[in-house]
């Protein structure tokens, strides 16, 4: 982890970051085969960390959603990155908030940890590049038309 990541998400707020490489993953998804972040090269990728507890989580989920349909075909992935212990309470709270897109499973933590979550959620987007470009903690009602800025802007680049 990048001394410039632990600062940007110790900041607390919204923030930009212009180079910072977003650290890969690998983890399953509900549906069973994994995915890693950097298989997603070449498109732009919104990686949102939710938990089944997190109220705010569940508040941005049905905004997440229309933001997956808005972007699914001008190569914009959303992932939204379970940091639940069990998975069985990550797929029925999926399941409820009829999530559109692919939920990862990170029970061991490690994508939590490489990204050093402080808040629930944290939205990070990154560019085609695979480069940090904004990180979001915590939600607040408004924050998904600045998500949607900040995408309709790295699809232009």
């Amino acid at each position: 982890m990048t001394r410039s990541l632990a600062a940007l998400l110790l900041a607390g707020a919204l923030a930009t970051a212009q180079a910072t490489p977003a650290p890969d993953f690998t983890l399953r998804t509900l549906e069973g085969p994994a995915m890693r972040l950097a298989e997603q090269r070449g498109q732009v990728v919104l990686v949102n960390f939710w938990a089944s507890w997190c109220a705010p989580c569940k508040l941005e989920m049905p905004h997440l959603n229309r933001l997956a349909d808005k972007y699914r075909d001008t190569g914009v992935v959303l992932l939204a990155v379970n940091v639940d212990d069990d998975p069985k309470k990550a797929e029925a709270e999926a399941r409820k908030l009829g999530i559109r897109f692919p939920v990862l499973l990170d029970t061991a933590k490690a994508a939590s940890k490489a990204y050093q979550l402080q808040a629930m959620p944290t939205t990070v987007l990154v560019d085609r590049d695979g480069r940090m470009r904004h990180v979001h903690l915590g939600y607040r009602p408004g924050f998904e038309q600045t998500y949607d800025e900040q995408l309709r802007a790295l699809v232009k680049e």
